[in-house]
């Protein structure tokens, strides 16, 4: 088949499009889809952790089987997600025969549609196809992507100023080709901000298109995920609460291995690396491997995610003071190091972060040491994402209101009188 592509921005809000694979590649390409309101149904005998949990939370209907050519009945665009090419093959075929677009991850001259590489600048999006070459297409994107931000007076990233080429890394590795030495690469901790994918630092989104391998949790906005380039290697070391994860000494031992290998590797963790994010255990773990590590700060949600639903965490005459402790132990087992009992007797605003399976016993225990059960309280789920839901409470009754209304992980809990500081 020849002749160019025809460009085309497809409304697929409500629409039926059809994933077929449940690894990597659909896992960076199902947010970008989902962004676009698709009716995602995803066919494949299992999932990534990070599949798992958009299933989990209702985004997407998963069926945990192979495809079979009824899953096409009544989709507008399908997307083959598998490395194989006959299992491949015969997705096409089917969607040649009902007259449906496919995209194919294996084989681009294959494909009857192609995703271009995009990058989102508030309301504009800039998608580039680079005539079937991803590198190509990678490379144009991101010198649009630095047009856009200059104007917006954001400041350059480091390729730009230094005129390097987009997707390489600007800062040379130790060990290189002039030492003699065997090749060592780098790590960088970068926090990827609350869920917005516009939250991410300048330096942080830098570091993400330099990068070789990225290993990536849960809570890291997906859009990012979708702006990789395609030869990038995604280690989904999700780690959703109360079931599946990666134990903290593999995501270290991949960390030091790809590094060891030469390779330029980000660890990109939901907020900041340092918030409840066990970047400081990584960060030894390469230290006593002997690989360097770059850390970059991420917005924290313990403060954004308030903010974005209109709470904030301090406010004069309000609060002097605001403390964020973790809520994923109960208040009354032995392994929890938070002194509940003094926290409820301070007057500031407690922030809680993955407190709501314990929610009811903290309320109760912040009461019974005599923080009084009519003090505001908010719960944001999802902060700063479309799919944002916030309640206002009391402290006496916020465990009962977030249950009747189904709030779930991930959800921030704000305690004090800033709750209603902003109302009007």
């Amino acid at each position: 088949m020849s002749g160019s592509p025809y460009p085309l921005g497809l409304r697929l809000a409500g629409r039926r499009v059809v994933v077929v694979g449940g690894g990597a590649v659909a896992t960076r390409r199902v947010p970008a889809l989902l962004d676009a309101g698709a009716d995602v149904l995803l066919v494949a005998p299992e999932l990534t952790p990070a599949l798992r949990a958009h299933v989990d939370a209702g985004r997407l209907r998963w069926e945990p089987r192979r495809f079979v050519p009824d899953d096409l009945d009544g989709a507008w665009l399908v997307h083959v997600a598998v490395d194989d090419r006959v299992a491949a093959a015969a997705v096409s075929a089917a969607a040649a025969e009902r007259r449906i677009f496919c995209v194919r991850a294996d084989d681009r001259a294959a494909a009857t549609a192609w995703t271009p590489a995009v990058t989102r600048h508030g309301p504009v999006t800039v998608a580039v196809l680079g005539g079937g070459d991803p590198r190509r297409a990678m490379s144009v994107r991101d010198a649009v992507r630095e047009l856009l931000a200059a104007r917006a007076g954001e400041p350059p990233s480091v390729d730009a100023a230094a005129g390097a080429a987009p997707g390489r890394p600007s800062e040379p590795a130790p060990g290189g080709p002039d030492t003699g030495a065997a090749p060592v690469g780098r790590v960088a901790l970068v926090g990827a901000g609350p869920g917005d994918p516009e939250l991410i630092t300048v330096r942080g989104w830098r570091l993400l298109t330099e990068a070789e391998v990225v290993v990536a949790d849960r809570l890291v906005p997906g859009l990012l995920l979708d702006e990789l380039r395609p030869d990038v290697e995604l280690v989904d070391a999700s780690k959703i609460p109360y079931g599946p994860s990666r134990a903290q000494e593999e995501i270290n031992r991949i960390l030091v291995d790809r590094a060891r290998a030469g390779k330029v590797v980000v660890r990109l963790k939901g907020g900041d690396p340092y918030v409840f994010g066990r970047g400081g255990e990584e960060l030894l773990a390469c230290a006593e491997a002997g690989v360097p590590v770059t850390v970059v700060p991420g917005v924290t949600s313990a403060i954004s995610v308030p903010a974005a639903a209109g709470v904030p965490v301090t406010h004069r005459a309000v609060a002097h003071e605001f403390t964020v402790v973790s809520g994923h132990v109960a208040p009354d087992s032995p392994a929890s190091l938070v002194r509940w009992e003094s926290l409820a007797g301070l007057r500031g605003t407690l922030v809680i972060l993955m407190g709501l399976k314990n929610l009811a016993a903290i309320s109760a225990t912040l009461v019974a040491h005599g923080r009084p059960a009519g003090t505001p309280a908010a719960v944001i789920q999802e902060g700063t994402t479309t799919a944002q839901r916030a309640i206002r409470s009391t402290l006496g009754t916020v465990a009962a209101d977030v249950e009747a209304a189904g709030l779930r992980p991930p959800a921030i809990v704000v305690i004090g009188d800033v709750v209603g500081a902003l109302d009007a």
